[in-house]
């Protein structure tokens, strides 16, 4: 079988953290005996094609290069949604993607598209299936959910991209759930993405220091506001890596500065995914604070290396932390909680040993590429067996 990817966020180098698990996904189908080709937005420095870790991957150029900000910088809606010249360039990039896909399918001729994303590969997408006359699997990864929600002339289309798919999948219940109270529509399956279980191990010698990690954007939805509050709650030994970068690290590092704990905070930047791995064998837990996360694959990550996580009660991360088993949920979202269930990791005999160890076992469950792909490959089989002719 062969499936045409269509995606906005996909890995520019081996070590690039953007889209990973898309790219995790193709290489594990092989298993499967499904063939992935990619079609993704360029870069600088990037070839129009390439093989990547097997993958072939075709990039299109979608403006000049100093408009091509849409893709890679984890901001897309914002963009679109405050600027208009941002707005004239998505115009050229929904061709530019058509016009990819269209070329991709005469050439590879696959037997589904899958667009990652309703917006905007899902729009491209339904385009490109309908002309060649194949179906189309929608993955919805929760940024795209939202945006469907908060603005509401997006609901026309993303509608359309719902009917026009022969399946709809959600990477958790929750966005299962939302995106059927956007629009009427048939249960989409919850089929989660995987994560690198040959990366993300339990270090030989274990080393907890009493330092919280933070991995993720750096924008308000993440809540790291609410963690640096947290922080000022804690004793003044533990402290806190923040990883990853995004439009508020500046604003962010203020916040640290008026809160009294700047000189216990250390902003790492963004940095490769095969560098991630030691942050989490090194750190007492991992804080997630966001709002309505899609799923949050940082927390499998943790879970990986038998890191314990503290998340709040939200969105897609019930999926993956199972209160007082695999980590703590925090139901009521204010600094004073966040802090107090840290505590709670704190006072433990084990700091929350346990929880990891749980979370391990929990993570290999569910999230294996190999049992991720098992189960696209099986969704691929459903559909392509109802569209025979």
């Amino acid at each position: 079988m062969k499936v045409l990817f269509l995606t906005h966020s996909f890995p520019r180098d081996d070590g690039d953290a953007a889209g990973s698990f898309v790219l995790r996904l193709a290489r594990a189908l092989a298993s499967e005996d499904v063939t992935v080709r990619v079609v993704a937005p360029s870069a600088t420095g990037l070839a129009s094609h390439e093989s990547l870790s097997g993958v072939q991957v075709d990039r299109f150029r979608y403006a000049p290069r100093r408009f091509e900000t849409l893709a890679y910088g984890g901001n897309m809606a914002a963009q679109v949604r405050d600027s208009w010249s941002a707005r004239f360039t998505l115009v050229g990039f929904l061709g530019a993607e058509f016009q990819a896909g269209v070329r991709a399918r005469r050439e590879f001729q696959p037997d589904i598209v899958h667009a990652h994303w309703w917006f905007p590969n899902g729009l491209a997408a339904t385009w490109v299936a309908r002309m060649g006359r194949i179906p189309l699997v929608t993955t919805l990864h929760g940024t795209d959910v939202r945006m469907a929600r908060n603005i509401s002339v997006s609901r026309p289309a993303f509608r359309h991209v719902m009917q026009h798919s022969a399946a709809v999948t959600t990477v958790s219940r929750w966005l299962s759930e939302e995106a059927q109270a956007i629009v009427s529509m048939k249960p989409p399956i919850i089929a989660p993405m995987p994560v690198a279980t040959e990366l993300f191990a339990v270090a030989p010698v274990a080393v907890r220091l009493r330092r919280l990690l933070f991995v993720g954007r750096l924008m308000p939805q993440k809540g790291i506001d609410l963690l640096l509050d947290a922080l000022a709650q804690l004793p003044i030994d533990v402290e806190l890596d923040v990883v990853g970068d995004g439009p508020d690290r500046v604003a962010l590092e203020a916040r640290a500065l008026t809160s009294g704990v700047r000189d216990r905070v250390r902003f790492h930047g963004a940095v490769k995914q095969f560098d991630l791995p030691a942050f989490y064998q090194r750190a007492l837990a991992l804080v997630v604070p966001s709002a309505e996360e899609g799923l949050g694959l940082v927390a499998v990550e943790a879970q990986l290396c038998e890191t314990p996580v503290v998340a709040f009660d939200s969105g897609g991360l019930p999926d993956v932390v199972q209160h007082e088993r695999t980590g703590i949920l925090v139901k009521e979202r204010t600094a004073a909680a966040l802090a107090a269930a840290v505590q709670a990791i704190l006072k433990r005999d084990d700091l929350g040993a346990t929880l990891g160890a749980a979370g391990r076992l929990h993570a290999l469950a569910t999230f294996a590429p190999e049992s991720v792909a098992r189960r696209y490959a099986d969704i691929y089989r459903s559909v392509v067996g109802r569209h025979a002719p």
